[in-house]
């Protein structure tokens, strides 16, 4: 069941075997327009520049394991090998300056950062650094899975002596920040024994950011990351921020220490450590710190080796882009001492200077996106306007580690709108929009039918124009999603969008679309959420997930009432069915409840997440129930169970 934000960026990449795929027609090889177009885009950039190879190779200790890491079941959990077909020259079917960038994210291993800091690279698409303090490793970010966080830490033990965990610092609540702690937390470790840091408000993030959009998320997911890709030159060439994503188990343990202010400090094992909070950056919840004894300053996911998403293609709230620069800009001021940065993805910075020159153009490169995309709204142009203003700084399009490999310009720009203005395009022409079928087939019938848009098409690409022919065929498909030119000839166009772009997601994006498109949606088998993640849901979240799966025509007319006790919690519960929506109230107790319930939080689980039926659990004693049965009946009985794979590209 998609709950939580792993559903949104990484529930769908569990979806993602790293073995071989079914048999599905050769990709296209890269178009000459499309070849010609990614030689004149990489020409002017400082690709040959290698000093961020040298600060991606740089300290390193020992590879990873050559053998894929499997789990106790036999399956693979991550492949380290995945992506080496990455060296050489670029192909023409890649992005010249994505190539580079995964190109480093490929410099993957043991390293050594600076005195007593170290990092594994290259076992997630998050790294693990490990602090040795005064009696042990202090673990930041146990990468997104049991089974990786144990291979990182098992390395680090091998190569550099075997210590104790003694503490965990979480960055911040994404999952792939915090999903590994059962790997590094000892087996026989008693609740509170090992200090786990994190910023305010983790566990609301942590668990309930896309709660309510978790399963439409999950889908788009699929798309963002290439879940359903082969990696390779004509695939998949990574994720922008790492490789791709372990398939492993997902935990969660509460933190023991919560960061709620800048300029807060911790002692943790004999290290000072002073935080910055920037919550709504990034993530809802997150932190950076400075480690001043060793003059090391942890970035966490505020501060990257690429541009950051103001708005995540899978579907999330907009960022703060402004509200994000200014932490980086505080960041230039709180820690001037600094002279190494490492971060939760990406290689690691040394230097005074160089470390500020790169603090000031993220700073600037967020700060550009929100000062030029209200510019362009205040001087009326509209969203899709902005999404093309294709104008950047030079010294920022000079620096590649401003470059969109995994946020664009082109969607940043217009997340800023929508966070300012919403929707809405001012234009009466656009407020009560035709449904998209409905559209489609009177745009294909206006431009003279189906044949006549496959002729335009067919013109359009042969330039390589392909933008075009993929609006144009957008119609085509959505009037007659059974017209198989239409289909394969958009599938071929979205494809050369795919080579062409310099973001990970966005090629991406267009390659998921063009498989899709050849061979229907790929039946793959979505991966539940661990038990901690589970246990970590409140009540309310799980009413409230409910109440959005009740399909409100089946409801309509019906008003119930249920009370509801839970024994473990001693907390009361009130559910009311009426016009069709379905409230919960903590602490309410109806005085005429059509059914009520004693039961306690996990025997709630069961039955909304497990599915056990209500008969079972009353019987086995978990459940006591008074009143009438058929009201909870008609409750569930109204209760949809969402498609997981739905269609994005036909109707």
């Amino acid at each position: 069941m998609n709950v939580f934000r792993a559903s949104a960026m990484l529930l769908a990449l569990q979806l993602c075997a790293f073995g071989a795929s079914a048999a599905i027609p050769a990709a296209q090889p890269a178009s000459a327009a499309t070849a010609a177009r990614n030689a004149a885009f990489g020409a002017p950039l400082p690709l040959a520049d290698r000093q961020d190879f040298a600060e991606a190779q740089r300290g390193k200790i020992a590879p990873l394991p050559s053998a894929p890491l499997l789990g106790k079941d036999g399956r693979t959990v991550w492949d380290g090998q995945r992506y080496s077909f990455l060296q050489g020259a670029v192909p023409a079917s890649v992005n010249p300056s994505l190539w580079r960038q995964e190109q480093l994210n490929n410099e993957t291993g043991l390293f050594k950062v600076s005195d007593r800091i170290y990092q594994v690279r290259g076992y997630d698409v998050s790294n693990m650094t490990l602090i040795e303090g005064h009696s042990g490793w202090i673990v930041i970010d146990p990468l997104l899975s049991a089974e990786t966080g144990a291979a990182a830490l098992a390395l680090a033990n091998e190569k550099l002596g075997s210590k104790p965990v003694v503490a965990i610092i979480y960055t911040h609540g994404h999952v792939d920040h915090f999903g590994g702690v059962r790997g590094v937390l000892p087996v026989d470790a008693k609740p509170g024994s090992v200090r786990i840091i994190a910023p305010e408000g983790f566990m609301e993030s942590a668990v309930a950011e896309n709660v309510m959009a978790g399963n439409a998320m999950g889908r788009r997911a699929q798309y963002q990351f290439g879940a359903a890709l082969d990696a390779g030159a004509r695939g998949t060439v990574g994720a922008g921020l790492g490789q791709g994503v372990s398939v492993g188990n997902i935990g969660l343990v509460e933190p023991t220490d919560i960061v709620r202010t800048t300029g807060q400090e911790l002692v943790v094992d004999g290290m000072r450590i002073v935080f910055e909070m920037a919550n709504g950056s990034e993530a809802p919840s997150e932190f950076v710190f400075y480690l001043p004894e060793l003059k090391a300053l942890c970035l966490s996911e505020v501060v990257n080796h690429t541009m950051h998403n103001i708005y995540t293609l899978r579907g999330a709230r907009m960022r703060d882009a402004l509200g994000w620069s200014k932490y980086i800009n505080t960041m230039l001021d709180l820690f001037p001492d600094a002279e190494v940065a490492f971060r939760s993805h990406h290689w690691p910075v040394w230097g005074k200077d160089r470390l500020r020159g790169h603090l000031v153009n993220q700073r600037d490169m967020y700060r550009f996106i929100h000062d030029e995309a209200l510019h362009l709204a205040n001087a009326g142009q509209t969203m899709d306007d902005i999404g093309n203003a294709d104008f950047v700084p030079k010294a920022l399009q000079a620096d590649l580690s401003t470059h969109g490999y995994y946020g664009t310009l082109s969607h940043n720009l217009r997340a800023v709108y929508d966070y300012y203005l919403g929707w809405y395009d001012g234009n009466p022409a656009t407020l009560n929009r035709l449904p998209r079928s409905d559209s489609a087939r009177r745009h294909v019938e206006a431009m003279g039918g189906a044949q006549a848009v496959l002729a335009k098409a067919r013109k359009a690409y042969a330039a390589g124009d392909y933008r075009w022919v993929a609006e144009m065929l957008n119609y085509l498909v959505f009037a007659d999603p059974s017209n198989e030119q239409a289909r394969r000839l958009q599938a071929d166009t979205l494809e050369q969008l795919g080579y062409q772009a310099e973001s990970s997601v966005w090629r991406n994006e267009y390659l998921t679309a063009a498989r899709e498109l050849r061979q229907g949606v790929r039946k793959i088998a979505i991966s539940t959420q661990g038990a901690d993640l589970l246990q970590a849901l409140s009540v309310d979240m799980m009413f409230d997930f409910l109440a959005v799966r009740l399909d409100h025509r089946k409801t309509d007319g019906l008003v119930l009432g249920i009370n509801l006790t839970f024994t473990d919690l001693n907390e009361r519960y009130a559910l009311e069915l009426s016009n069709s929506v379905l409230n919960n109230t903590r602490g309410r107790v109806l005085p005429k409840a059509d059914v009520s319930l004693t039961l306690t939080r996990a025997a709630l689980l069961k039955m909304l997440v497990a599915k056990t039926p209500l008969a079972q659990l009353v019987q086995a004693g978990e459940v006591q129930l008074q009143g009438n049965p058929q009201a909870l009946a008609a409750l569930f009985g109204a209760v949809d169970n969402f498609d997981p794979l739905f269609n994005i590209v036909t109707p």
